[in-house]
């Protein structure tokens, strides 16, 4: 059966990210399109990006966001949980241990990544999302220029001039069990979505209960025929057991076992997480447009950890300004945003051992501490149009970051406080596009960089060292973006080459202790492949087969750490290559199935490139069925297997990992075993 299932996904060789009929009927098949192609892009000019929009998230368990986003070719989520999980774009990331960050992210507008580059993609809820923009490397001028990108989130859009509310509800595997809560309303100067969502799992693995409740507010509201104002508000509470990672043994006896310090001390987080922003668009003229925003965030972690218990908040806030025009044959871009917060911390003893057994415990405090951390981008493109067919694009970024570091704990001591004041760095982009009648060409050159985190900068002593610098690159990339056959096959293909230089290195001076160092350069080159195609095989039925493909040729080219050479080596935490297939069935009746298929070659887990992990190859499948009970009532159901075959794959692992007291290091994030969802959605249009 693996074999057959294998063959389908794999001789159906072509990708559609988001395949459906052009009208939402049920009850025959018009023209079909690819409508993710057709999804209005937030990158400028002649940006290349990649777009996944609600028809590729449908095609997954609602809980599982990696599975989605990971049909993006140059795009990997390594996920240790759905509370841990590490985006990577072309490598750029890889070499974090904890979370995301070298990249910018942004929800309807707003960036949301905080003041040393970190984002948070578990603080939105899949269901919600109506489109995911993904901008690779540092050419999306107006979005950063962060070394791994951009990431642009979008809410649904409600359906002009109706009244609808909605409720899904799924439950599966693991006591898993989730329910959404949608309402929208869209009049001619006025339109209001609200959604409710809470999901509880006991998860696959010991210690490892999630539990989330959240909701989200967008209105927009027509002031003028040239004025609009729009509120966002995101709100998210979550608490998350900590199975950790786990050693080779254990992945293979028994993938469902979490590490035992953390089962001992019942580890566990908990998050709090608001954003609330304000955005207003003026249209001054037909060739002229200004879309500013304001926004503020809250953010409320505790986590007790087996080595301490961390206590910490953050207040952020700032504000995004962007001008759009156009004249003759010219378009333009230009604006500016700033975001700020101030970020308190501390930990606090963890008396685990000595609590009978009940879970962490809290002590003395050991440390208290605040950081303020500001970063400021300003940023202009400029698109000409050549000919009738050759249009080039320059663009430039200015960033500037600052931190401020103090010790509350030790204030008696000398060297407790420190600021960080970067140079401004100036990283332009330069973009050519050649339109073709299908499709068009582009070839892209452009600077990047990454900040390290206020905690790389510091000493083991608690000092900023000054001679940590930013990462920088240069990215040069060519590539192709091809539509056919009236929409119903579509080709883009990339490759690119970006070399990092003063590259960031974390080393561990303890068990949760690590300091940053700048340890050489990295090359990052590679090829990426999406194709798509629909076909009708009657009236009623069409066939949507697909893949895309990533290969990753990422070496360290000059990589000196504590007297050892990996000069030469494969970059630590890359897989080399990645394949997603799969093949979309659809009915006029609306029916419909979705097969799909991921493949991941092993990754490298040291530096030394001595270990490595197992590639793997993991298959899901999923039926709906969508019909209207009446003129008001619509119902929806579906049901799917995720791991059809149960492997034991590692679906994150944790680099240079280090066993303390001659236990094995635990580089494994073990990924679920086969595992069941289904689910109901009904509707009612009003």
């Amino acid at each position: 059966m693996k074999i057959i299932f294998l063959s389908i996904t794999l001789l159906c060789s072509v990708q559609i990210f988001g395949q459906d009929i052009q009208k939402d009927s049920i009850t025959e098949l018009d023209e079909i399109i690819l409508t993710e192609d057709l999804a209005p892009k937030k990158a400028t000019g002649i940006t290349a990006s990649s777009t996944i929009s609600t028809k590729t998230f449908e095609r997954f368990n609602p809980t599982d966001i990696p599975s989605a986003v990971n049909q993006i070719s140059g795009v990997y989520i390594l996920s240790g949980a759905i509370n841990t999980n590490r985006i990577t774009i072309r490598g750029v990331g890889a070499r974090t241990l904890y979370g995301t960050d070298k990249l910018r992210m942004y929800f309807n507008g707003i960036p949301v990544t905080n003041g040393t580059n970190f984002s948070d993609i578990e603080a939105f809820d899949l269901e919600n999302m109506g489109s995911l923009e993904v901008i690779k490397g540092p050419k999306g001028t107006a979005y950063g220029t962060n070394l791994g990108g951009a990431i642009i989130l979008d809410t649904k859009s409600p359906k002009i001039d109706e009244t609808q509310l909605f409720n899904t509800t799924n439950i599966g595997s693991y006591n898993m069990l989730k329910d959404n809560l949608s309402f929208t309303h869209s009049e001619k100067t006025f339109d209001l979505t609200f959604s409710y969502n809470h999901l509880e799992t006991d998860g696959y693995r010991q210690n490892s209960r999630f539990e989330r409740d959240g909701f989200l507010l967008t209105s927009n509201v027509t002031l003028s025929p040239k004025s609009s104002m729009g509120i966002l508000m995101n709100y998210i509470d979550y608490t998350a057991g900590i199975a950790s990672s786990i050693n080779q043994t254990d992945l293979e006896e028994d993938p469902t076992r979490a590490a035992g310090n953390w089962l001992a001390a019942q580890g566990y987080e908990a998050n709090k997480y608001l954003l609330t922003g304000l955005s207003h668009t003026y249209q001054f003229s037909e060739a002229l447009k200004n879309t500013s925003s304001i926004f503020y965030t809250y953010t409320d972690h505790y986590e007790p950890r087996p080595f301490n218990i961390l206590d910490e908040f953050t207040n952020g806030f700032g504000f995004r300004s962007q001008f759009e025009g156009n004249f003759d044959r010219a378009q333009y871009t230009f604006g500016a945003e700033l975001y700020k917060d101030e970020y308190h911390w501390g930990t606090f003893e963890n008396l685990y051992q000595d609590n009978n057994g009940n879970g962490s415990l809290q002590g003395d405090r050991l440390s208290q501490n605040t950081e303020f951390r500001r970063q400021f981008n300003a940023f202009a493109t400029f698109m000409y149009d050549l000919t009738n067919g050759l249009s080039a694009q320059v663009g430039l970024n200015l960033n500037k970051t600052h931190y401020n570091f103090k010790d509350l704990f030790n204030q008696g001591s000398a060297n407790t406080s420190a600021t960080r004041n970067f140079d401004a760095i100036l990283l332009p982009s330069l973009g050519l596009q050649y339109a073709l009648r299908y499709g068009h060409l582009y070839a892209n050159i452009s600077r990047g960089f990454s900040n390290p985190s206020l905690e790389e900068t510091l000493t083991p002593e608690g000092v900023i060292n000054p001679d940590i610098s930013q990462e920088t690159g240069t990215n040069y990339e060519i590539g192709a973006q091809m539509t056919l056959l009236k929409n119903r096959f579509s080709f883009n293909a990339a490759l690119y080459r970006m070399d990092i230089n003063n590259l960031l290195v974390a080393q561990r001076v303890g068990e949760d202790q690590y300091i940053g160092t700048n340890a050489g350069e990295t090359r990052h080159q590679g090829l990426e492949m999406d194709v798509k195609y629909i076909a009708r095989l009657s009236n009623a039925l069409s066939l949507a087969p697909y893949f895309s493909y990533t290969f990753n040729d990422h070496t360290f080219v000059d990589f000196v750490n504590e007297d050892n050479d990996y000069s030469g080596n494969p970059l630590t935490g890359v897989p080399k290559h990645r394949l997603n297939t799969g093949v979309d069935l659809q009915h006029a009746n609306g029916l419909q199935l979705n097969l799909t298929h991921q493949y991941v070659d092993n990754i490298p887990l040291n530096d030394a490139n001595t270990l490595s992990s197992d590639s793997f190859n993991v298959f899901n499948a999923r039926l709906g069925y969508k019909t209207k009970l009446s003129n008001h009532f619509s119902l929806g159901v579906h049901a799917g297997i995720n791991n059809v075959f149960d492997t034991t794959y590692a679906q994150s692992v944790l680099i240079n990992a280090t066993g303390f007291g001659g236990a094995q290091p635990r580089f494994f994030y073990p990924g679920n075993g086969r595992n069941y969802y289904a689910g109901v959605r009904l509707g009612y249009l009003f």
